[in-house]
C-alpha cells in the first residue's frame, strides 16, 4: 500500500485532462477549501456512491495516562465522520459496481 498525495492526484488529473497543472491546482484546492468550510459551518457534504462527511461533537471524557496511570481530562472537540458510499465500498470488495 503506497500513500497518495495531493500533489500526485494533481499530477495524474493534470495528465488525463490536458489541463494546465496551475488550473488543476487551484481547482483542486479551491474543492478542498470549501469542503472544509462546510464542514466548519455544521453542514453534511454528501457525494452520491462517493461517501457523506459529516462534523460530529465528541463528548469530554476522562482518561488514563498508560506509563503513570494517572486519571486526565481530555476536553471534548469536533471531528469528522465518514461514511463511505455504494459505490466506494463495491469497488473496495472488489465487486462489480452497478451503477
Amino acid at each position: 500500500m503506497s500513500t497518495i498525495t495531493k500533489k500526485d492526484l494533481i499530477g495524474r488529473t493534470t495528465e488525463s485532462t490536458q489541463a494546465k497543472r496551475a488550473l488543476v491546482k487551484a481547482t483542486v484546492q479551491n474543492f478542498l477549501g470549501e469542503i472544509i468550510a462546510e464542514l466548519t459551518k455544521g453542514n453534511r457534504l454528501e457525494f452520491r456512491d462517493f461517501g457523506v462527511f459529516e462534523p460530529r461533537d465528541r463528548a469530554p471524557r476522562m482518561a488514563q495516562n498508560p506509563k503513570n496511570l494517572e486519571r486526565i481530562h481530555v476536553p471534548g472537540k469536533r471531528v469528522v465522520k465518514f461514511k463511505p458510499g455504494r459505490l466506494m465500498m463495491q469497488k473496495l470488495n472488489g465487486r462489480k459496481a452497478r451503477i
